[in-house]
């Protein structure tokens, strides 16, 4: 065997030979090294603005012809791209993301890559679609025209008629290609070779699903050789003076040109490039999104324009907007469809952001990317801050300590700059961008420092957003995640920890704070909203925040039984995954609100309506910027029993922003009230603010805002004239039946008993499966109670006795101790129960005993309560409490006093995770429909959930379909209950939440 030839590596080459000469063996070596470059793309035109233009253009969605390779080696090189050879072709949609249409699977990570880390080359597994269409262009479109791609993920080499155009990278940013000389008129082929992964998927390593393709739009457009390339806007306000500040700057290539700016509205029509103040202009904000129609004109062309005039700026390290310090009540966004991915039909955008408005939701950040580009424009209209973040992060550098992070890496320094210029560029004409951020979980480094300096010289009318540096060195705010309570109002209060380097610890105390993520919404939550609220409304220096986040991204799956459900993290066949972890949203991934969209509408409200406990009057106040309350009317409601007593408008004088009042209501309304007390009757009186007229985004009526004040009567003792039947085999008491061997009720009148004792635990929840930042115990909640064994106890019978009462019937008395195997700590339990013949009251007292201490640390519950399970089951529950949405200790915040029926299956909250859920707190009556008998709890205020399975079954489900009804009733009486928190990412329960053990004492009377 002749002996093989010395050979060398030359980055992805194998080389065979000599120095003499060599041939090459690598398959497709100059496609990978292309992959592997850290260069911007290649060939595409200069970033300009997204501009409404006369020029005619062409949209190329539709179907196009698709095929996907394994690899970039195995991939056909030549020949498809003029068309000549389409075997095994098919057709997809474009936009689209191709995993969602059968073509490879999504795979979700959150901080991982998924593939090895070695930047910058990429994985040998990186499918690759090629896409290709025909399409005819007319002679509007000649000579002079380009192609426009608004998203390619992650990488795209484009062909028109053979001829390679050049190369895409940064996903969610736009690529144009001049296309004069190579279109022609009359048919075209356009081919796109999409490769999933390049190295610019290193800087692409946001919290979402690895989803290719093409998914947004492609257009062609002409370009007249008199047009306008690109528009600069310049509209200030000077809040001082009352006055507009007013530049417009056109340009064809990096030439400023003459055109005209008319502004029909304001009676303005001045060249391009005049500076003019423009006196009594109405200014543009979030709350009063006032625009005016503009347009540039060229011989060639026009563009139209929404003008929106409004400044920014930063004093007394406080943002400000038009000079009053404004409040951010925001939500981060992703772009995400559960059926699409990532393309997102434009009516499903602006019914979202309807959504948001429609929850007094009035900030977003674009997390982690530039939206879609008709986005803006959406949020101009309706009226939201949005801050503005670049295609950018890293975040799975941080494993290795950020080593060979490209933030801090020349070599990458002007792909970096390439993103943040086309961020810039495209968006900068909108008002409701009012912060630029430089992207999200990069590490620091130089780069970063040049995409500011960038940016501040291109665009200084805006501050610039970047949370990844706590130093904040290159920024204009401090921002941070998920930062608890406590410190932020140290924050607050400027009275933070000092850093080490005084110059710029006294730079960042000059700054206004923001939390860019905070109450992160994963499952049951979140927790301590109000909190947050309170602070941000305490101190100036606080901006506000963006919960994490405003969607779910859930994927569509079909259970076995044909019906839908949600899929996540490792169920699409990924080697590494996050799970369930990116579905923490405020809304499904239908946009179905979540309990905790209902309870942030209320945390969030902009007027404050608090009812007098005389029902006299109500003070409101109005926490809005910059508008009165014109916009809304007022209405009140009395309730007494579920029924309507008294109700009417509410009539006063448009109250200021930033001020507050006391407004009386009729006097009869307070006379019903003392009538009601002394009949000894249950009443709540609310007051809503509701909008006077239609808006567009949404209908006259639609509440904002509202306030109660409940009427309670007093609680009715319940006699005891009922004596213990004794038998054989069982006990009776009143309406009920007890086993002689436990104790414990067989029968509820006619309902079969399977079980009731005390319950200490619950299915955790996201959040109890997350580790608390800042816990003494590192252990996640789930874990700490399964250690404690709070979801094995058992039960021991200590002991049945009866009594004699003073009114002449028995208490019959059973004494049980709980606990876990293998531990000693233990709750002594003791069931009293008493009838009056047709109803039965049970008086639980529970003390815990031993000291509860499992790995060094206290345990702590997740319930006082009692679980009753019934062999029947329940179609529908009726309730006197908080409603009609769940509520917990911490959250609720939307749910109101009153009378509420709902379905069984409604009750339910249909996590993409099951976990404990459903709770109605404050609940003072309830009826339940067993099947077909009915049966009535009242008590003192205590918290009821309803379910058809129960919690080992709830625990064990990881998906809805796993969820399955087995004709029983799952009752929960709590008397207390933890609050949830947000641990799931970011702090725990607050102390006033947590549930140490602890001795209780709670009463519940039944009528069957």
């Amino acid at each position: 065997m002749p002996a093989q030839p010395p050979f060398t590596t030359a980055g992805n080459t194998l080389t065979f030979g000599t120095a003499q000469g060599s041939e090459s063996l690598d398959v497709g070596a100059a496609a990978v090294r292309e992959l592997s470059s850290v260069k911007p793309g290649r060939g595409s035109l200069p970033a300009r603005a997204y501009l409404s233009s006369s020029a005619p253009k062409l949209s190329l969605n539709g179907e196009w012809h698709f095929r996907l390779s394994p690899g970039i080696r195995s991939a056909p090189a030549a020949g498809w791209q003029l068309g000549e050879d389409l075997g095994g072709f098919t057709t997809l949609p474009v936009p689209s993301s191709w995993p969602m249409h059968g073509h490879g699977a999504p795979a979700y990570t959150n901080v991982q890559f998924p593939f090895a880390v070695e930047p910058p080359h990429v994985p040998e597994a990186n499918p690759i679609g090629d896409h290709l269409r025909t399409f005819e262009a007319g002679p509007a479109f000649m000579p002079h025209a380009v192609l426009r791609f608004d998203g390619i993920e992650s990488a795209a080499t484009i062909w028109l008629n053979g001829i390679e155009l050049g190369t895409t990278r940064g996903s969610r940013l736009p690529h144009e290609f001049d296309v004069s000389g190579i279109l022609v008129e009359g048919t075209n082929t356009l081919a796109v070779r999409v490769a999933q992964f390049s190295a610019a998927s290193y800087v692409e390593d946001q919290d979402m699903w690895w989803l290719p393709g093409i998914f947004r739009d492609v257009t062609l457009q002409a370009r007249p050789a008199d047009g306008i390339d690109d528009v600069f806007v310049h509209a200030g306000y000077d809040h001082e003076n009352r006055e507009g500040v007013f530049r417009v700057e056109a340009s064809r290539g990096d030439q400023g040109i003459d055109a005209v700016v008319r502004v029909p509205e304001l009676g303005l029509e001045l060249p391009a490039g005049t500076d003019v103040r423009i006196p009594g202009v109405e200014p543009w904000s979030a709350e009063l999104p006032k625009l005016y129609e503009a347009s540039v004109s060229t011989p060639g062309e026009t563009v139209r324009l929404q003008l929106g005039f409004r400044s920014i700026a930063i004093e007394d390290a406080q943002f400000k907007v038009n000079g009053r310090r404004i409040l951010l009540r925001g939500v981060n966004r992703h772009e995400h469809h559960p059926r699409l991915g990532r393309v997102v039909p434009q009516d499903v955008v602006e019914a979202e952001l309807r959504l948001m408005k429609q929850h007094n939701i009035n900030a977003i950040r674009t997390s982690h990317y530039p939206p879609h580009p008709e986005f803006l424009a959406l949020a101009d209209r309706l009226g939201f801050y949005v801050v503005l973040e670049c295609d950018l992060e890293t975040h799975g550098f941080e494993s290795a300590g950020w080593a060979q992070n490209p933030s801090d890496d020349p070599q990458w320094e002007p792909a970096l700059l390439d993103r943040m210029q086309r961020t810039v560029e495209r968006d900068k004409n909108h008002p409701s961008v009012i912060m630029w951020s430089l992207g999200n979980e990069a590490g620091t480094g130089r780069n970063l420092a040049a995409m500011s300096r960038w940016t501040k010289d291109r665009d200084p009318s805006r501050p610039i957003h970047y949370e990844g540096d706590w130093s904040s060195p290159y920024v204009d705010v401090y921002s941070r995640m998920y930062a608890s309570q406590d410190e932020t109002a140290l924050i607050g209060q400027g009275i933070e920890p000092p850093l080490e380097d005084a110059v710029l610890d006294a730079r960042r105390r000059a700054m206004p704070f923001v939390l860019c993520e905070y109450v992160h919404a994963m499952g049951n939550g979140p927790g301590g909203m109000s909190e947050y609220q309170e602070l941000f409304e305490r101190y100036p220096r606080l901006m506000g925040g963006f919960v994490w986040e405003w969607l779910e991204h859930g994927i569509t799956l079909n259970s076995a039984d044909g019906s839908e459900y949600f899929g996540y993290g490792g169920d699409f066949g990924e080697e590494i995954h996050d799970g369930n972890f990116v579905t923490d949203g405020l809304v499904d991934a239908d946009r179905k609100p979540r309990p905790g969209l209902l309870d942030f509408k209320k945390v969030i409200e902009p007027l404050r309506l608090e009812v007098a406990d005389d029902w006299s009057g109500f003070r409101i106040r109005n926490l809005q910027d910059f508008a009165d309350t014109s916009a809304y009317e007022f209405r009140y409601t009395v309730e007494s029993d579920g029924g309507l007593l008294d109700a009417g408008p509410v009539q006063f004088a448009p109250l200021p922003p930033q001020s507050e009042t006391a407004v009386p209501l009729p006097t009869a309304v307070a006379d019903s009230a003392a009538e009601l007390a002394r009949a000894g009757q249950a009443a709540v009186l609310t007051v809503r603010a509701v909008l006077a007229a239609d808006s567009s985004w949404a209908a006259a009526g639609h509440e904002i805002a509202w306030g109660q004040s409940v009427l309670l009567p007093s609680a009715v003792e319940t006699a005891t004239t009922e004596r213990v039947l004794v038998s054989d085999d069982e006990l009776r008491l009143g309406p009920a039946r007890f086993s002689r061997m436990t104790g414990m009720p067989t029968f509820l009148g006619d309902v079969p008993v399977e079980k009731l004792g005390l319950v200490l635990w619950w299915a955790p929840t996201d959040n109890d499966l997350g580790r608390e930042w800042g816990g003494a115990d590192p252990r996640p909640l789930a874990t700490q109670w399964k250690d404690a064994g709070l979801n094995r106890l058992h039960t021991r019978l200590v002991g049945i006795r009866s009594e004699v009462t003073s009114d002449g019937g028995e208490r019959l008395t059973v004494r049980t101790r709980v606990g876990a195997a293998d531990k000693q700590f233990g709750v002594q339990v003791e069931y009293c129960w008493t009838s009056d013949g047709a109803s039965l009251a049970l008086h639980t007292h529970v003390r815990p005993e031993g000291t509860w201490d499992n790995a060094g640390f206290e345990v702590e519950w997740a319930r006082i309560g009692l679980e009753l399970v019934l062999a029947g089951e329940t179609s529908a529950v009726s309730w006197f409490g908080k409603g009609p949405h769940q509520s917990y200790p911490d959250t609720g915040q939307g749910a109101r006093t009153g009378w509420f029926s709902l379905p069984l299956a409604d009750l339910d909250v249909d996590y993409v995770r099951p976990q404990e859920s459903g709770a109605r707190s404050g609940v003072r009556t309830a009826s339940l429909d067993v099947a077909g008998s009915p049966l009535e709890i009242t008590g003192e205020p205590f918290a009821l959930t309803v379910r058809p399975y129960s919690m080992a079954v709830l625990d064990a489900a990881a998906h809805r379909p796993e969820l399955a009804a087995d004709g029983r009733s799952y009752v929960y009486l709590d008397h207390v209950q933890r609050g949830v928190g947000t641990a799931a990412c970011g702090p725990g329960v607050l102390e006033p939440y947590r549930l140490k053990p602890r001795p209780a004492e709670f009463t519940l009377v039944f009528r069957m």
